[in-house]
Parts: C-alpha cells; structure tokens; sequence
C-alpha cells in the first residue's frame, strides 16, 4: 500500500477510490488557517483587536470588569454589563478599567433600551461621554432613541479623506430587520433637530449626521440567553447581510456596516459555521458566565456547568413584562420558569389581585412569594420612593392591573437577586438566563481541565474556542479541496 499523500496534488486515482472523509489527513501548514485570520479585517482594525471575537455584555455585572479587562489584554474585545446596575457603580466600574487598560486595549459599554426610564438611558450615555467611551452594544432597542442619537453624533468628524466618520462607535445587537433598517439609516432628522433644539449636539454635527449610518457594526443575535426572539442564524444572519448590502448601495455610504453573529455559539462547530456563512464577527455570552471573572454567585456556576442543551426554557422577561417579551433562563433544578409563566398567564387572565380566586392567591404568597401582597407592596413602594419615582405609585393606587404588574415583577428582580447572592435556600427560584450553547460548550469540554468552571478563564476559552475553530476550518477546506481534486481526477480518466 502506498504511503499517504502529503497534499492535495499528490492524490492519486487509486486514493480518490478510498477517499474517506472521516479518516482523512488533518491539514497541512501550507493549509492552516491562523485564528486571528478569521473574520473581517476591517473589523479587527478598526477596534484594534487580534481576534474578531467579542464577549457580550450580560445583565447586571455578570460581565465585569473583570472579564472586560481579561479580554482587552487576551486580544479580545469584551462589553461591561451595565444593564441594572447603579450609574455610581458605572462609573466606578469604568475608571476601574480605564485604569487598567491602555488606549490601545480594546473594550465597550453596554446601553440597553429604556422604555420605562428613558432620562436614565440619556443619563447612561451622558456618562460615557464624559469618559470618552469610544463603543458601546445597543442592545434591546426596536427604534433609535435621542440617547442613542447623542452619542452616535458627539464623535462625528471628517477623516483625512473628507468622509465622515465617529470616533463613538456602535455595535447593534438586535434580531429583526425593522429595527436593522432603523441602525443602517442615518440618525432620524426629527430627534436630531430636538437635540440641536436643546443644545447637546452643534450644527455641524447635525449636519453631518445625515452622511452616516446609526451603527458601524450589527450583531445579529439568534436564539441566546435572555432576551430572545428566538432567532435562527442560517435564516437571519443571510437576511440582515442582504438587507445591509442594498441599503448600502442605495444610501450610498462609504463607510460599509459590519455584522457579526451572536446567540448559539459555544462550540468550534458553531463558530466555524458562522464564519462560513460570512460572519464578520462572533460574540460569544452564556459560555462566559460559567467563567471564574463572571460576576455572579458561585452557586449559580456549579449549577451551569453541568447543564446540557436541553436544560433552558422561556419565561417572561421581568423588565418587559406586561409586554410579553421572553427571556431564555436555566429550567434545570428550578421552578422559576414554571412559576414566572403561571405569574404572566394569571396577569392576562385578571385585572384585580382581589380577583383571583382564594386557593391561587394563597398559593402565590405561600409557595412563589413567601410574603403577603401587601409586604411585597410596601417593598415596592419604598423602592419606588427612593427612586424617586412618585408617579407609577400614584398610578399603581388607580390602576389595580398595574399594581398587580409591579408586585409580580417584585418576583422577578428578587429570584434574580437570589441568584446573583447564591442564597442556596431560595435556589428553586433562581432567575439564571443562559442558553443552550452553554450546555454545547459543556459537552465540548467535558473530561478536560475546563470542565470544572473554577478553571474557566474568559479569554483561555476565547483563545481555544478560535484556535480550535481555524483547525476545524483547515481541515474542512483540505477535506473539500481533496474531494474536489478526485473529482477532477476522474473525470479526466
């Protein structure tokens, strides 16, 4: 038998009959793909980074500054979870790594819509502003919003070719094309003339306003954890790409958004199909919070770390509530799924709690809030009055539907509280979002040393998760080039 070929040219007739893929050779140097070729080059220029890999930004702290700093000095680009949390503790979390970093490290804020308080969304970006924040992640918007404008336009300026540019850079995470459209148009005219109006922008920044997109980079985010529109990649990531490229042509922009895929990606399969189907980026978040930087309780990782895919479900989102909107969290060793979708399904079927049938609202102080309704209402009111926010008290003493909204949602910022303290007691109800890429990147390194999550190292797993990624990739393209080859090979018998 002779001895196997050393390339792809080198196949013989006889070696095309016993191609076999599964036994195939690994790749040759002359083949292999270098992890930090992967993706846009554009992209890993423009934010300074050796690897077109980002880790998202996760609710409340999960990632830290910790995991922000680890990242930037990995090669990465990593995004502060600012969502919930204090604009005080923003602020110290920003000077922390500003501190730590150098200007050529690369890192983002996150921004996460508003609705109920845009003043804080403004307030949000007007800090980031007066730190010179150069990225943030947009997440969770379906319209652009002033604070949105705000920041986009306060770093706009002409570049040496004349074309304008923002030193503020945004990458929107978002899941339909409605909203796509809306971060691939220039900043709408209408709020750009109300913040000229009241004097946060100049005129020659509205001006140049409308020669640019809202966004430089789009992450499209399929089905992940927390919110979730549930979201298949090979349906949406070819979609947005093609909506981008029309709007391009016919908008006539120099400078071209990039998008990248986030929500499922845990895996070197998964990062290698993204990167196939023309993935500018990846963005990588439930894997992360399994990680010794993520800032959540350590009970909450030894629960994750031995999740499988199976092991997520969909409750209600406690910050959309009365909306509908869905966020995937942990099903396993939990009944918060079960009890948060019971709590929604009972706010669509009543208008009173006085409603609700004796037995249920028992069962609801007893068994899911521990607590009496009107406990859990002076809670809410102390909240609300430190806050200062007066008017969705008065609102609540009129609107008993909305009242019964806000002690339900005293459930949800609770069971999430219980999880970020570890208080093991209340494990049943903890809120955990995460998805099934977790339960993948589980599988992937079961029996190895980062099976534990005590030696899970953001940026080890970042580095292994690209490395491993261009191998399979190497790989996959010899495979396909030796078939080709036969191919060829045959035909010319």
């Amino acid at each position: 038998m002779s001895s196997p070929a050393n390339s792809v040219a080198e196949i013989t007739h006889t070696q095309c009959e016993r191609f076999n893929p599964q036994t195939a050779l690994r790749p040759t140097s002359a083949l292999c793909i270098p992890p930090e070729n992967l993706g846009s080059t554009e992209f890993k220029r423009a934010y300074g980074v050796k690897y077109a890999y980002i880790s998202g930004a996760m609710y409340r702290g999960i990632a830290s500054k910790e995991l922000v700093v680890a990242m930037a000095k990995a090669g990465f680009m990593g995004f502060l979870g600012t969502g919930g949390q204090s604009l005080l503790t923003i602020e110290q979390d920003i000077i922390a790594i500003q501190n730590t970093l150098t200007p050529e490290h690369a890192y983002g804020l996150n921004l996460v819509c508003n609705i109920e308080r845009p003043e804080h969304e403004l307030a949000l970006v007007e800090l980031y502003l007066k730190y010179q924040v150069r990225c943030i992640e947009a997440a969770a918007f379906i319209s652009i919003s002033p604070a949105l404008v705000l920041y986009r336009l306060a770093g706009l300026y002409r570049d040496s070719h004349n074309q304008v540019a923002s030193k503020n850079k945004i990458i929107a995470k978002l899941s339909r094309p409605e909203v796509a459209n809306a971060f691939l148009h220039p900043a709408p005219e209408h709020i750009v003339k109300q913040l000229l109006n009241s004097g946060k922008i100049t005129a020659e920044q509205a001006h140049l306003s409308q020669f640019i997109a809202m966004c430089d980079d789009i992450c499209v985010e399929c089905d992940s954890g927390g919110h979730t529109d549930r979201g298949q990649p090979t349906v949406l990531l070819p979609a947005i790409r093609t909506q981008r490229d029309a709007l391009s042509q016919t908008l006539g922009f120099t400078q071209r958004v990039r998008i990248g895929l986030a929500g499922g990606i845990g895996t070197p399969t998964s990062a290698a199909a993204a990167f196939i189907m023309g993935a500018d980026f990846i963005v990588t978040g439930s894997i992360n919070q399994c990680t010794v930087e993520a800032g959540t309780s350590p009970l909450v990782k030894e629960m994750l770390q031995g999740i499988n895919v199976q092991d997520t479900d969909y409750a209600p989102a406690g910050d959309m509530f009365e909306m509908g909107s869905k966020v995937q969290v942990l099903k396993k060793g939990v009944f918060f799924p079960a009890r948060a979708n019971k709590l929604y399904q009972i706010y669509q079927q009543y208008d009173d709690l006085d409603a609700l049938p004796i037995t249920l609202q028992t069962q609801l102080q007893t068994k899911f809030f521990k607590q009496s309704f009107t406990e859990i209402w002076q809670e809410v009111v102390d909240y609300l009055t430190n806050t200062n926010r007066l008017d969705e008290i008065n609102k609540a003493e009129t609107d008993t539907k909305y009242k019964m909204a806000r002690i339900f949602k005293w459930y949800f910022a609770k069971s999430m509280q219980f999880a970020f303290a570890g208080t093991a007691h209340e494990r049943v109800n903890f809120q955990v979002h995460t998805g099934p890429a977790l339960g993948a990147f589980n599988q992937w390194v079961k029996g190895s040393d980062l099976e534990p999550w005590q030696n899970r190292y953001v940026a080890d797993i970042g580095l292994k998760l690209m490395q491993e990624t261009a191998e399979l990739l190497s790989e996959k393209t010899q495979l396909l080039l030796a078939m080709s080859e036969c191919s060829a090979i045959e035909k010319a018998q």
